[in-house]
């Protein structure tokens, strides 16, 4: 393999990416060449402010077989190698190569790092599942490097390819319960209670929509600062670009109430965010809208719903089952 550093995402194909994408161990939206652009573009939305971009790939006969996306920056006290999108608005995180390549990808990429003198690496959201972390592992303890993973955050999903009432059976009773009467009180609260799918006719005006939602909790105020806000503005753009944007919105007195963005990719939902008005809390607008959802899912014939990063309990109340992704952190000896 021939291995590149590349200093801009303009250097890179997009649609070779994407395809690789497809095919690659690990294959999530927050992989896509859009969204990985897009991050480094508001680096993670203002979370780097001094950073250097060093994406690798590799080619065999001038075909892509391998991208490491990967980009310096100070980080707890030295200078780390890191995966573009670490590390707080992108969940999943991998390298993107054919698993028949994988184990030579990552031995190849170890070699070329330490040639070109790089940084030690600090690798966030790998997939719990994802095999490069026994091939960093392995490559690791050939080379007599230091290699330490750690479990960084809970990844809770809801496995579906079911009918919704089949969903609904495999929930706890009270919880099975609960989702039902709520929905119901809604639906006859005579205030007028309705979903829909955007269409996002107008983009702008529909992302603004869900903004106000979101801010709506002080937390995600705050969360949503300046770079932040146009961060997420693009994400949203690009989703719906490249036809991976599901953004639904809840209506009740004709006002729209609870928002849920996710993404619906690789025949999944992926639930990025979600916002509510805090003034008709007494329609449950966020239960109500997750239980269209997952209908919607059920529906659709979508294998699951990946609510991604984070352990609130109302996940599980929704029969969320944890999964996690990890932190691997290889370090060259000192010279």
């Amino acid at each position: 393999m021939n291995y590149t550093i590349h200093k801009d995402f303009s250097e890179i194909n997009s649609q070779e990416w994407n395809d690789l994408l497809k095919e690659s161990i690990t294959n999530t939206p927050f992989l896509r060449y859009e969204y990985q652009r897009a991050w480094w573009g508001h680096r993670g939305g203002g979370e780097w402010k001094d950073a250097q971009l060093v994406l690798i790939s590799a080619r065999e006969d001038e075909k892509l077989v391998g991208v490491a996306p990967l980009f310096i920056a100070e980080y707890e006290n030295q200078p780390a190698l890191l995966l573009v999108g670490s590390i707080e608005i992108s969940d999943y995180l991998d390298v993107i190569t054919r698993m028949n390549d994988h184990a030579r990808f990552i031995s190849g990429l170890l070699d070329f790092i330490s040639a070109e003198n790089l940084p030690n690496l600090d690798w966030y959201n790998l997939p719990d599942t994802s095999a490069t972390l026994a091939a960093l592992q392995s490559e690791s303890t050939k080379r007599n490097w230091s290699y330490h993973q750690e479990t960084y955050r809970p990844t809770p999903r809801i496995p579906l390819n079911c009918g919704f009432d089949e969903y609904l059976a495999r929930v706890e009773k009270k919880q099975r319960h609960e989702i039902r009467r709520k929905t119901r009180r809604a639906e006859e609260s005579g205030r007028g209670v309705r979903w829909h799918i955007s269409a996002m006719q107008d983009v702008e005006s529909e992302i603004d929509s869900f903004l106000h939602l979101m801010e709506q909790d002080a937390n995600k105020a705050n969360f949503l600062r300046d770079p932040m806000r146009a961060q997420m503005r693009e994400v949203i753009r690009a989703a719906h670009e490249n036809g991976w944007l599901w953004l639904a919105f809840l209506e009740a007195d004709g006002q729209r109430v609870a928002a849920a963005l996710n993404f619906d990719y690789d025949n999944k939902l992926w639930g990025y965010n979600a916002g509510v008005n805090r003034d008709f809390m007494d329609l449950s607008p966020g239960w109500v809208l997750l239980g269209y959802t997952l209908q919607w899912c059920c529906e659709n014939n979508r294998a699951e719903f990946d609510f991604m990063r984070g352990d609130e309990e109302y996940k599980y109340r929704f029969g969320a089952v944890n999964q996690y992704v990890m932190r691997a952190r290889v370090s060259q000896p000192a010279t």
